[in-house]
């Protein structure tokens, strides 16, 4: 606890970096610092991800599927 109390910019610089910590009291764990979850893309930086992607034939994907699979299932 002493290093997080004296540093703890450089501790939460660390874990914004994405690094997970564990805080001891006396050699003993007693808390974990970890990076927050990303947060979900919005409406638009989806569609703007999207136009990069390869166009998809529907009808090429469908035989390669039943190549696959038993297209009777």
């Amino acid at each position: 606890m002493r290093d997080l109390r004296n540093n703890s910019a450089e501790v939460l610089a660390r874990v914004a970096h994405g690094e997970s910590l564990t805080v001891t009291k006396d050699g003993e764990p007693v808390a974990s610092l970890a990076p927050l979850p990303k947060t979900a893309l919005g409406r638009a930086q989806l569609i703007e991800r999207r136009k990069s992607l390869p166009k998809v034939d529907s009808e090429q994907l469908r035989a390669d599927i039943d190549d696959v699979l038993d297209p009777s299932l």
